[in-house]
């Protein structure tokens, strides 16, 4: 595919992951008597993964996360010259889904911006379970590090052929079943920025931990795993 086919899938990818994602948050988790509460949410955001896996897999590799990326870069499954294109079309289809989430939830009599967080990443009074900045560092480092070894190993040329969406999507949603009340589960740098622009103030200034924790932990893992499990560098697909 051609780097514009193929930046495009990565922006509508990650257009469908902030809406779905972000969306089941602000739409759906508190909903009078209906709400799907974290549990929902946290299998939202797998939803999202999982779909676009099998839809764009085999267009974009669907990264749509600039963690992933990088992390892929780091492993040798991924050209280093593509990521700053990669990365930008990611952190465009988060601004994108966010604005259009923005647009729907405006459409509530009671919508507040601001205060309902609008799905946004944070810590200390901004974390929904207070946490300290240091536990969301790690938090965030953790995860990320354990969702791009799964990504890996799920890709991996040994590794059952034509699964690697179905274990992707449940980690990334186990990931927020534990991590929510940490930080609203970040684990993607254009997931986080695109809420946090639309909410401003404390979000923005926050948002560093955002990018700086799940590329370390995607580093990491992109070192770890080659070296743990002697896998080969090859071209890397989530389909």
């Amino acid at each position: 595919m051609r780097l514009g086919q193929r930046l495009g899938a990565e922006m509508f990818g990650t257009f469908w992951l902030v809406l779905g994602g972000c969306g089941s948050a602000v739409l759906a988790a508190g909903f009078p008597q209906l709400g799907i509460g974290f549990a929902g949410v946290s299998l939202a955001f797998g939803l999202t993964v999982l779909t676009m896996a099998y839809a764009i897999g085999h267009i974009s590799g669907c990264h749509l996360n600039p963690a992933v990326s990088i992390g892929l870069a780091v492993a040798g499954r991924f050209p280093a010259r593509d990521l700053v294109p990669y990365i930008v079309a990611q952190v465009v289809g988060g601004v994108i889904g966010a604005y259009v989430l923005y647009v729907i939830a405006s459409g509530a009599p009671n919508f507040e911006l601001v205060a309902s967080g609008f799905a946004s990443n944070g810590y200390g009074d901004r974390s929904p379970g207070h946490y300290t900045m240091i536990a969301a560092l790690v938090c965030e480092v953790v995860m990320t590090f354990f969702f791009l070894f799964v990504i890996l190993g799920a890709t991996d040329s040994r590794a059952p052929a034509g699964f690697a969406p179905i274990a992707i999507g449940l980690c990334l949603t186990l990931i927020h079943l534990i991590s929510i009340p940490v930080t609203n589960t970040s684990v993607n740098p254009a997931r986080s920025t695109g809420p946090a622009l639309f909410v401003g103030g404390a979000a923005v200034e926050q948002l560093w931990l955002f990018w700086v924790a799940p590329i370390i932990g995607a580093i990491i893992a992109g070192v770890v795993y080659p070296l743990l499990t002697g896998a080969k560098k090859r071209a890397f697909s989530a389909a």
